[in-house]
Order: structure tokens, then sequence, then C-alpha cells
């Protein structure tokens, strides 16, 4: 079992249940496919949501996880026109051959990235470095893990987005103009770490889903993460209406980077996303993916006669040693979360989820899980 002591301040005292109920990872499949079909999506587009909601459930992501992914789908996708089920992707014309622009239609964002980040690893193949940028986007939630995926298949990946909806305040500002606005990079490491490192967060001192987790948990929210609507910081999350960047400054100009890319590919301003809009603008959201393949950072001037692989784990061995054994690697939490997922038999789910994926199965009329039948597993 993972020691909580071994972990962050940050994740210990945000820590959710202790003990979690076992689902099956076909019945959570399932159930999660039906809730896709129920609501217009295609076989396919539901099968991409529901292998991304395995994904994320796998890896311990309870603010992305198929909760999540359907309330947002219900407030600003297909409950509110804002995400077109069966809508088709148009490639539009690009001078460079190694980048690819797309227009996604409104289409739902989990099938757009996992096609995007593939096509990106094709590039890379050919090219060496390979990224698609999409306009006209539906959220595509945790972006960690589509470039996750992508390092797992050897190659360094990066993805960004805009959030559904504008709800961060600017560093020294009072109303909400940025979304949450999260970067993700991964590398593949998991030859010397046993996992792909992968750099993952929102910008925002705490996503709008933790917001929703701590309410669900009767948990408070940390100090400086989110605002009411007086702009009056509270770490109350049934009062919280928009969050804070991290870092100040720094988080706050990280976010702005997601917004700029955005402008450049065709979004328009953030305050108008996930809201109607006037005649002839626009409201969604837009992607960008990258992926390079090693091969064409290989300066193959490496000290001591080494490979480029060997190269990489002395410089990882070198930086988690001194004495800093018992730090962690970015994206280490998310694959114990998998490897006590996997001991476990099935995916981790607490009660008020467990209540939540009920209210799922009612509206699609899926067979509810029994709760009662359900092993528990204690992390």
């Amino acid at each position: 079992v993972f020691l909580r002591s071994h972990m962050p301040t940050c994740y210990r005292n945000n820590s959710m249940s202790e003990t979690y109920y076992v689902v099956d990872r076909a019945n959570h499949h399932e159930l999660v496919k039906a809730a896709y079909a129920h609501r217009g999506y295609t076989g396919p587009e539901a099968e991409a949501a529901a292998r991304f909601c395995d994904m994320a459930s796998t890896h311990g992501i309870r603010t992305h996880n198929a909760i999540k992914a359907l309330h947002l789908d219900h407030l600003f996708g297909s409950g509110s026109g804002g995400c077109i089920p069966g809508a088709d992707i148009e490639k539009r014309p690009s001078r460079f051959a190694a980048s690819e622009i797309w227009d996604a239609n409104h289409k739902l964002g989990q099938p757009v990235a996992f096609d995007a980040m593939q096509r990106c690893m094709e590039l890379a193949d050919e090219f060496g470095i390979g990224q698609v940028s999409v306009d006209n986007c539906f959220h595509y939630l945790w972006g960690g893990g589509y470039v996750m995926d992508a390092a797992s298949k050897g190659y360094i990946a990066y993805t960004n987005c805009t959030s559904a909806l504008a709800e961060v305040v600017p560093f020294g500002g009072t109303y909400p103009t940025l979304g949450t606005n999260p970067h993700s990079w991964a590398f593949p490491t998991t030859d010397i770490i046993g996992f792909p490192l992968v750099i993952d967060w929102a910008t925002s001192a705490v996503a709008m889903g933790r917001v929703q987790q701590f309410k669900r948990e009767g948990q408070l929210l940390p100090e400086g993460a989110a605002v009411d609507e007086n702009g009056v910081p509270t770490r109350d999350p049934d009062r919280a209406v928009s969050l804070l960047p991290f870092g100040a400054h720094k988080g706050y100009g990280l976010m702005l980077i997601n917004e700029l890319v955005a402008a450049f590919i065709g979004g328009s301003t953030p305050t108008l996303r996930g809201r109607p809009v006037p005649e002839g603008e626009k409201s969604s959201a837009n992607f960008y993916f990258q992926v390079i393949h090693p091969d064409a950072l290989n300066a193959g001037l490496f000290a001591q006669g080494r490979t480029q692989a060997e190269n990489l784990k002395v410089v990882m061995d070198d930086i988690l040693g001194h004495g800093n054994e018992n730090s962690l690697w970015p994206g280490q939490i998310e694959a114990e979360a998998a490897r006590q997922s996997g001991a476990a038999g099935g995916l981790l789910f607490t009660a008020a989820e467990l209540q939540s994926f009920g209210e799922l199965a009612d509206e699609c009329g899926y067979p509810e899980w029994d709760v009662s039948s359900l092993e528990t597993y204690a992390v």
C-alpha cells in the first residue's frame, strides 16, 4: 500500500475517503458507454468517452472521471448545444507538412483528442515533430491521459486547451475572465522509473472538478483556491463561484499561454465560452497537440560516450539523488493509483461517487450497481 506519508502535503491534506468500493472495469465501461449513447452520441464516440473515463479512474483522476465528464456534457455539451453528437472533423488547409489544422465542428472532445494525438505521433514518425491545432472544440477533460498514452509509446508529448468556461480571476483582478487552462507534458521514461513522467496541471489553484469533489465529500477547500460571488476568498465549496491562479502571477502567466494560443487558432473571447453569444461570435474551446520523436532531439554529443537513453537515466538519477530519494516524480501518484487499481481488481470509487453513478444509470436505463455486492479496498 502506498503510504500517505510519502505523498506531498497537498495530496495528504486533500485526500478523500481512504476506503473505496471496487467496481468491475467492464461494468464501468458499459455504463459510461450507455450514458453517452443515451444522449445521442455515436457508438465510436461513446466508446472513446468510456475509454477515456476508464483511463482517468484507473489513474485516480477523481476530478475528471465519468461523473465530471457527463456533468460537463449536461451543462455545456449535448444538453445545451455546445457539443454535437455525431459531428465530423474537417481538416483545414495547412501549408506545413508537419502541422495540421482541424475544425472539430463541436464534436465530443475525447474522440477528437485521441485522434489528434495519434495523428501527431504519425507526423512525428515522419518529420520528427508533429502538431495539430483544433478549433470549435468541446473540452477533452484530463489532458494528462492523452500525453501519458503517447509517452508510453515512446514519444515526448504536449497538449493544452482552453476550458469550457471562464471561471478564474486573473492575478490582481476580481472578475473571472480565464479558464482553468491546463498544460500537460509527458516523457517516455518507463524503462527508467517504470512509468511515463507526466507533468499535468490546471493553472488555477484547484480545478473546478476538485471543488465539486470537495462538496460531495464535505471537505473544505485549501486556502487561496477560490473566491465567492463578491470576489472574497473562501474555503467553503458551496460558496466558491470562481477560482484563483496557482502561484499568483506565475499561474496567471501560464493560463494566458492557452488563451493566446487559442486566439491564434481561432478562439474568441474567454468570457463568451459556455454562454449564449451574439450572432457571428464563438463560444467554443480550442485544443493544441504536439508530439516530438526523441530521435529528433538527439545531438549525439553525450558525455562519457553515453547513448540518449543512458544519458536520460543519468540525469534523472542525479535529480533525485543527493538525499532527494524521497521526492516524487510527476506522474508517480497516478502510476501508483493505477497499481492500486490493478491490485484491487477494478476501479476505485467513494460512496458519494457511487451515488452519482446510480443517478447516471437511472438516466439512461442501465442496471444500477448493487453496492452491497461490491468489495472494498483500503488505500
